[in-house]
């Protein structure tokens, strides 16, 4: 019965992420939208946590570091994906759900003052200068051809 419980998969929930117990503490934060390799690696530093230890062996107060940690990173300005906030003007770094409606609003915003980058989201187009010639750029919103019937039926009898 032990060996059951050993074998089965533990779900950790850090930051509203469900992460996988049989992950390195470094490959699982890296599961979680926003927490770059760079970052999961400065938090195992500052927080003394080795990145290979699994997840499944950290200790509830190890997660509660981990989560206080990653909500108030104590790391230089270089290292955060929010520097000068437009809204706020602070430094701050955003994870899972806040990070996509941060992004989401900034676009929103472009658009919504109708400059080039707005308007190159509006028209679905690349916004960072790619080319737009080739067949690849911004893929899946073509929409496919539809294939005629063939006409072997009994209309092509009665010709």
């Amino acid at each position: 019965m032990a060996e059951e419980k050993s074998k089965e998969k533990k779900i950790i929930r850090i930051a509203a992420t469900d992460l996988d117990s049989s992950l390195s503490v470094i490959n699982g934060l890296r599961r979680i939208k926003g927490i770059s390799f760079m970052f999961a690696n400065a938090i195992c530093q500052k927080l003394g946590i080795d990145r290979k230890t699994r997840l499944g062996d950290l200790t509830e107060e190890d997660i509660n570091k981990i989560e206080k940690f990653i909500k108030n990173p104590d790391l230089p300005k270089w290292l955060l994906n929010r520097r000068k906030d437009p809204v706020t003007g602070l430094d701050t770094h955003a994870v899972g759900g806040e990070l996509e409606l941060k992004v989401k609003s900034d676009i929103e915003f472009l658009k919504k003052i109708r400059c080039y980058r707005g308007i190159r989201h509006e028209m679905g187009l690349p916004v960072r200068g790619q080319r737009t010639g080739g067949k690849s750029f911004r893929k899946g919103k073509t929409i496919g051809v539809s294939k005629k019937k063939s006409t072997t039926g009994k209309k092509a009898e009665k010709k």
